[in-house]
């Protein structure tokens, strides 16, 4: 190699950024302070790995945990959560309102800088291979990691949910069963039941709450405003999944929501669609919840709707709290809930 070359190679290695991905597990145990804790020490162990929120429900029954580091590292870190999950949880015994098919329910890895998502991809198909083959945890693969196209969407990987597993894994159709570590249903499954592994772009998990107890008032809520609509009929928010429940412990209904690309659907916009579509059936919503962390960017834009005349961004996401009404069932503290 000559000079010139070798010293525009190294310049350039300089200016790239170290690979950063992100993980958000979602681990069905949201009522067990110390499962809860195990579970975060586990991520913890690994060094070089940052544990940036640990956010349980407790009707949900499930906790969704955001850790970031370099690759290799967050990827132990996964392992040894999972490993740790399964010796905690008996899916025997789990039940809440969230959609689930095992203890580690879903575990997506989100590239944050340096790594494309199709290299995070593979980052997680090695991740569900050892999990199932180390853990026994059988694996659907979704998402960019998705080895047919029927398992793209997170929905159809939990068709049946946990409860539907052993009818699933003895099916002879492939698009039923796990991609990697399918097995016989026996004793050891039915603890673990079956985990969805795969890499996406980040998405914002947030739920509106809604004036009333009656869920099914907010299941037509959801079906009018996600992107895949209902019986034929597309939603109005692209890029958006959402249902709706009833959550015991507020005594309220929620839309729960995945805005999966900012681009398309933002926060404020989300919110203002959902409150339109609350009031054309008598409702309203009451407040926000927000599960795990938000883009800074994404809480700006929304104080920007809502304040167009304000300048100052830190002013902006404050004013995106109250507009949204972030704080109606617990504190949100900005500093500590923006990515």
């Amino acid at each position: 190699m000559c000079q010139p070359f070798r010293k525009f190679a190294a310049e350039k290695r300089n200016d790239m950024k170290e690979p950063r991905i992100e993980c958000v597990p979602n681990i069905s145990e949201g009522r067990d302070p110390n499962t809860i804790s195990a579970i975060a020490k586990a991520i913890s162990s690994v060094e070089g790995v940052r544990l940036l929120n640990v956010d349980p429900g407790k009707s949900a029954n499930r906790t969704v945990y955001t850790f970031a580091g370099a690759p290799q590292q967050v990827v132990e870190a996964a392992f040894r959560m999972t490993q740790t999950a399964i010796g905690h949880i008996d899916m025997r015994e789990q039940h809440g309102t969230h959609p689930r098919i095992g203890v580690v329910d879903v575990l997506p890895l989100v590239p944050i800088e340096g790594i494309s998502l199709e290299e995070t991809a593979l980052l997680a198909t090695g991740l569900a291979q050892r999990i199932s083959s180390e853990l026994l945890v059988p694996c659907y693969l979704y998402e960019a990691s998705a080895r047919m196209p029927e398992h793209r969407n997170l929905a159809n990987c939990r068709t049946g949910e946990y409860e539907g597993l052993a009818q699933r894994l003895a099916s002879e159709q492939p698009q039923q069963r796990p991609d990697t570590g399918c097995r016989p249903w026996d004793e050891r499954l039915a603890r673990t039941g079956c985990s969805v592994v795969g890499a996406r772009p980040f998405l914002v998990a947030v739920n509106f709450n809604l004036d009333t107890d009656d869920t099914d008032v907010a299941t037509t809520i959801a079906r009018a405003v996600r992107e895949k609509g209902y019986r034929g009929t597309p939603g109005t928010l692209p890029g958006t999944k959402a249902i709706g429940w009833y959550i015991e412990e507020y005594g309220f209904a929620q839309v729960s929501m995945n805005l999966c690309d900012l681009s398309l659907t933002t926060l404020h916009q989300a919110f203002c669609e959902v409150s339109r579509q609350a009031k054309r059936l008598g409702h309203h919503v009451t407040g926000t919840e927000i599960i795990g962390l938000v883009p800074r960017r994404a809480l700006v834009d929304a104080g920007r709707h809502f304040a167009p005349q304000e300048t100052d961004e830190q002013a902006l996401m404050h004013q995106a709290v109250d507009c949204l009404r972030l704080e109606q069932i617990a504190p949100f503290d900005v500093d500590q809930r923006i990515i």
